[in-house]
């Protein structure tokens, strides 16, 4: 178990039912109303259904067993098979009708959680764990699945369930109805307790067992330094530790559950008992029937029995409304900016940095780390800027910015005269078209990796984009061409080959802006002959900004910017930076040497 998981695993599971979450949850359920309410009409018939038996037990034995009076009892038989094949079909249908509504609640809840995800900005993913993304997908939907499927219809069914019986205890006898209201609010009380501190245990045992977990993962990551260094013994009794407090609490928890149900057979035998002296009594007086002493020994259990359930599904709700507060902390998380700029139809294509500083971090106070201190450029339409310096000097946080996955601190960037804060970021986005050091493709085919599922893109339109990028030279031979599958991630290709398919996804979206980020980096000799080729056919009539540690990869660019730790140093064509004998040129020394050239 990661670090994250376990953290998850230790998050206090809620106070309870909150009314307020409660009723936003209710909300997915709106647009299946009718099928709420027919689930409801289910449960309701269902409910009288079930509890008629024992009434029709006293009809049985006051009207017939007692008198010996035959005729009529068949009838008696046939209602009381007709109310069991109703049980069923109602049973059948509610089941049905509550999973169905369930599973398409938690489809829209599942939906709009993954919609508003890919409306957040990359620097909430900087500071979320995947983990625990994949947690409110999942953990936390299936929790409110088992809300909706179980927990709520359950509660309904059971107060549904005692008023029932209530009502026909009442009927049949009002001082027996009295007495086993009176029994009611004890019993609860205490079955409430008691599942009360169960479920505290339980919880108790959740948060150590995460220590446990972590203990656990911690060790085994670092195995090799355990045994390097002979902490085995040290490392088990740090382990022992934990395991000694998880089992602690785990005891304790099964000491109250162990409790949980002998105390409801108590209070249920206690009552039936009181039914048993009491009803014997009035029986004995010729106030009360034998036939309703007998249903009321077979209302009593069964009196007893949503009471348990009601208290069970506290754990239920707890887990739900946690996990509740997490989606609804998630969905309300703030969204992307999106500006109202709408592009025309041809975007020239015009980048213009305006004295931006920018930082990942805090802004305030003298402490912020500034990765971009200052920085202006300009680069016209159809014109190309590579831009070198050392690792951490800003570069890949100058792509970052024009695409508008951060927001700068100060100053402004610019595409075509525009602040791209004013852009609509779709339409900015898909006006660049950036290929990085690190590609990523998703599980599917060639050609479904290159379209990126656009069905504007025909088969005749990815397989020229990839003959001009080259990469039509590696797919052609495989067995299935742009058909074969590539895998998560594609593991089934070389580094070679998925920078080619990246250059021939960018090509058939067919941008303006052309951003290459370290895209010929760690490439052998033959491939990265091919990529260079498929670079120079993308850079033609685009506006190209390419970052490098390669400085043969950039002499060729009509401008050069140099960055060092944030800042703008050096700026020109190739042959003027060197000739100013600068940073740039200390570049080029370093990397190829004196006297020699790119």
């Amino acid at each position: 178990m990661t670090s994250s998981m376990a953290q998850e695993e230790s998050t206090p599971l809620g106070r309870g039912l909150d009314l307020r979450v409660l009723a936003r949850l209710l909300r997915y359920l709106l647009p299946y109303a009718p099928w709420v309410g027919l689930t409801l009409l289910f449960i309701l018939i269902g409910s009288l259904a079930r509890q008629a038996g024992p009434l029709i037990t006293k009809f049985a034995v006051d009207d017939h067993f007692r008198p010996g009076i035959v005729d009529g009892f068949d009838t008696l038989v046939y209602i009381y098979l007709g109310l069991l094949i109703l049980q069923f079909a109602l049973g059948y249908c509610e089941s049905w009708a509550t999973n169905m509504v369930g599973q398409w609640a938690m489809r829209d809840v599942r939906m709009q959680m993954f919609r508003h995800l890919q409306r957040l900005p990359l620097r909430f993913f900087d500071h979320t764990p995947i983990g625990r993304l994949m947690a409110r997908n999942t953990s936390d939907v299936d929790a409110l699945n088992e809300l909706f499927t179980d927990g709520l219809v359950a509660l309904v069914s059971d107060v549904v369930t005692i008023v029932t019986i209530l009502s026909l205890i009442f009927y049949m006898d009002v001082r027996m109805g009295l007495l086993t209201a009176v029994c009611l609010p004890v019993s609860f009380a205490a079955t409430v307790w008691l599942q009360r501190v169960t479920y505290g245990s339980y919880q108790e045992a959740r948060t150590r067992f995460a220590s446990f977990a972590s203990s656990l993962q911690e060790a085994i990551s670092g195995m090799e330094v355990v045994q390097l260094f002979g902490s085995e013994d040290r490392r088990s009794r740090s382990f022992a530790h934990s395991n000694e407090r998880y089992l602690e609490a785990r005891l304790l928890a099964s000491r109250y559950h162990s409790a949980y149900f002998p105390s409801m057979e108590m209070w249920g035998g206690l009552l039936l008992a009181l039914t048993l002296w009491y009803g014997t009594g009035q029986i004995s007086k010729q106030e009360m029937e034998w036939g309703v002493l007998v249903a009321m020994l077979q209302y009593v259990p069964r009196f007893f029995m949503p009471l348990r359930d009601i208290a069970e599904r506290y754990a239920t709700v707890q887990t739900a409304m946690a996990s509740a507060e997490r989606i609804f902390e998630l969905v309300e998380t703030e969204p992307e900016a999106t500006g109202s700029h709408r592009p025309p139809q041809q975007v020239q294509g015009r980048i213009e940095f305006r004295s931006v500083s920018f930082t990942y971090g805090d802004t305030h106070g003298d402490d912020a780390e500034w990765i971009l201190r200052d920085v202006s450029f300009t680069v016209e339409p159809g014109q190309s800027l590579a831009i070198v310096g050392a690792t951490g000097a800003g570069k890949s946080t100058v792509v970052s910015l024009l695409c508008r996955f951060y927001e700068v601190q100060k100053g402004a960037v610019l595409v075509d005269g525009v602040d791209v804060k004013d852009w609509d970021a779709r339409d900015l986005r898909r006006r660049i078209g950036l290929v990085q050091q690190d590609v990523f493709l998703f599980a599917g085919t060639i050609g479904e990796n290159i379209s990126l599922g656009d069905p504007e893109l025909s088969r005749e339109h990815l397989e020229a984009a990839a003959r001009h990028t080259n990469a039509d030279r590696f797919i052609r031979p495989l067995p299935k061409g742009y058909d074969q599958p590539v895998g998560e991630r594609g593991v089934s290709l070389s580094a070679g080959q998925r920078q080619l398919l990246s250059f021939a996804r960018v090509l058939a979206a067919n941008p303006e802006i052309l951003v290459l980020d370290e895209a010929t980096a760690n490439i052998d000799t033959e491939t990265e002959m091919w990529i260079q080729d498929a670079v120079g056919r993308l850079m033609q009539q685009r506006t190209s900004l390419v970052i490098a540690h390669r400085l043969s990869t950039v002499r060729t660019a009509d401008t050069i910017l140099v960055l060092h730790h944030g800042e703008v140093r050096e700026m020109g064509p190739h042959d003027t930076l060197l000739a100013k004998r600068g940073l740039y040129y200390r570049l080029h020394q370093l990397q190829y040497g004196e006297g020699k050239s790119a």
